[in-house]
């Protein structure tokens, strides 16, 4: 799928101005439906879009296992009138269509599920996670395990390097998954923070790869209490965030025993909670 488009802008420099062709971030709506029953609308970068899907419904704990979903496909045949044909009418409408079939009907109110509009972003907290839902819905991550420091601070220049749409464009948010040694396994990337998390997820899901409990998960931007309860609901115990975390984060974070780390930028850090798996031996 395209994830750029250009245009013709005029760039300043003091007072000489310059008209070129720019490279933009694609961003449209993707309707997931469950069932041919519409679940939400998220505001995503084409691509991935079966990935994205999977991760959100794992990580708004909607499926359990990757062994729940019957199949992904777009919706080439729909006839019916949606938020997406509203909201965007640029291409083909079945391309920002997606239905999954999941192989036990999953009827969304009495999943505890009540809302059906868009969102800037896969969130889950907009729609009914709070700290005390997530604890009752899953459980604390173990303490176990400890990771060299030296791991960590070399995280950000591989993420960076792997965010090739972000190199033209200059607006997009990244995701990655990396291995106790540091190696990247999954990245993606995304208009939206936590739809390049849910790729991430959805493709480790779709893996067999689930739980990740000796894995780290870097994000370029901030860390939120949605990207920490994501990463929670997918067993990872380290998350690294380009930026800050916010009060919330912090507080998911440590009950769910989550190593929470911020501003990691060349070999500084600053780590939130749960510092005892990380040493410098």
């Amino acid at each position: 799928m395209q994830q750029t488009s250009t245009k013709q802008v005029v760039r300043w420099n003091l007072s000489e101005t310059t008209q070129i062709e720019d490279e933009l971030v694609i961003e449209e709506p993707l309707e997931i439906r469950v069932g041919q029953q519409s679940l939400i609308v998220v505001m995503r970068t084409p691509g991935h879009d079966f990935e994205l899907a999977a991760g959100f419904l794992f990580t708004e704990n909607l499926i359990q296992s990757e062994d729940d979903i019957e199949i992904i496909a777009y919706c080439e045949d729909d006839n019916t009138e949606s938020d997406t044909d509203n909201l965007y009418t640029g291409r083909s409408s079945f391309q920002n269509i997606l239905n999954v079939h999941l192989k036990d009907k999953l009827v969304l109110e009495e999943a505890g599920w009540q809302r059906n509009f868009h969102a800037n972003a896969s969130c889950g907290l907009c729609g009914k996670m709070t700290i005390d839902s997530v604890k009752h819905q899953v459980d604390p991550l173990e303490l176990g395990g400890r990771l060299n420091h030296n791991v960590l601070y070399q995280l950000n220049n591989q993420l960076r390097a792997a965010q090739t749409v972000f190199d033209k464009t200059g607006g997009l948010h990244a995701a990655g998954l990396f291995n106790e040694m540091g190696e990247p396994l999954i990245i993606r990337e995304d208009i939206g923070r936590h739809n390049a998390v849910d790729k991430v997820i959805g493709q480790a899901l779709l893996s067999d790869m689930i739980p990740l409990d000796n894995h780290i998960l870097m994000v370029s931007g901030r860390a939120s209490f949605e990207i920490v309860q994501k990463a929670l609901f997918a067993r990872i115990p380290i998350v690294v965030a380009v930026s800050a975390a916010s009060t919330l984060a912090v507080d998911l974070a440590e009950e769910g025993n989550i190593t929470l780390i911020g501003f990691m930028r060349d070999k500084r850090m600053a780590v939130y909670c749960h510092p005892k798996r990380i040493h410098n031996e």
